[in-house]
């Protein structure tokens, strides 16, 4: 490899990064932009943790990030070993928020009531589990459908030329 890719601007140039952190980017913008719509009161620094932090909610981020990926790394390099890497650990990725993330956080709220109750009912001191935040189905489409056109719009040029020379 030339050291002239070993630095930021390469980096920077690459489709296949710059898709990537895009889709997350505008994935968590949107998130904090419903939210916001949602409640009105959100305060700048609420906004900024759901932007820089919080999972869940819609669209999905994970999604965004893990479609947008595969399908830059397809629109670049090919449907080789590197999709095809991608892509399995993108359906993990997105099976993991639908799943496990989500069972764990349903689960984790309904420990939080029971306790607080027993701990009123009892007078017996409980600190609450963290609630892990996953994904509905809905949020999950979304974010991939987000993926995939930052992708198409990111590798436009490596798309446009593929097609292309495959009709000479």
């Amino acid at each position: 490899m030339e050291a002239s890719s070993h630095n930021l601007p390469s980096l920077l140039a690459n489709p296949i990064f710059v898709s990537g952190a895009l889709s997350i980017f505008l994935a968590q913008v949107l998130k904090a932009i419903l939210a916001f719509l949602k409640r009105h009161k959100l305060k700048a620094k609420e906004i900024a943790f759901i932007m820089l932090w919080k999972t869940g909610g819609m669209p999905s981020s994970h999604s965004a990030l893990v479609v947008s990926l595969s399908a830059a790394i397809a629109f670049v390099e090919g449907f080789d070993s590197l999709f095809v890497l991608s892509f399995f650990l993108g359906l993990i990725v997105i099976r993991d928020a639908l799943g496990v993330r989500r069972s764990a956080g349903l689960q984790s709220k309904a420990l939080n009531i029971l306790g607080k109750q027993m701990s009123e009912c009892f007078n017996i001191a409980f600190t609450p589990v963290k609630e892990i935040h996953g994904h509905r189905w809905q949020e999950v489409v979304v974010g991939a459908v987000l993926g995939m056109a930052v992708s198409i719009l990111v590798c436009w040029n490596y798309i446009f030329h593929a097609v292309s020379s495959s009709l000479q």
